[in-house]
């Protein structure tokens, strides 16, 4: 998705949409966090990129120290073709400060 903005001179110009720039309280990470789980809990890429975002978001070197991974390996598993392990996951979103939850579907 891009952003358009518009200058003196008329001409567009487009620049790449950042969520990770919106995403400036432990409130918005969660939620939106949340939200892929709701709207596409079977898009596991999908999500591992929503917690890419968020780690953006918060500091990639800081989470991948928090989380044990080198920050490498932590871009790799949360890009859109990575394939992160179920333990990944959960050191992620801790090192994050996020938990995931379970409720009856």
């Amino acid at each position: 998705m891009t952003k358009t903005s518009t200058t003196a001179s008329s001409k567009t110009k487009t620049v790449p949409y950042d969520v990770a720039k919106q995403l400036r309280t432990p409130e918005e990470m969660a939620a939106y966090l949340d939200a892929w789980l709701a709207e596409a809990p079977d898009d596991a890429s999908g999500i591992a990129r929503a917690l890419g975002d968020i780690a953006r978001a918060k500091g990639m070197t800081q989470v991948a120290r928090d989380a044990g991974l080198s920050r490498e390996s932590l871009y790799k598993a949360l890009s859109e073709n990575g394939n992160p392990s179920f333990a990944t996951i959960l050191k992620v979103a801790r090192a994050l400060g996020l938990r995931l939850h379970a409720e009856a579907a």
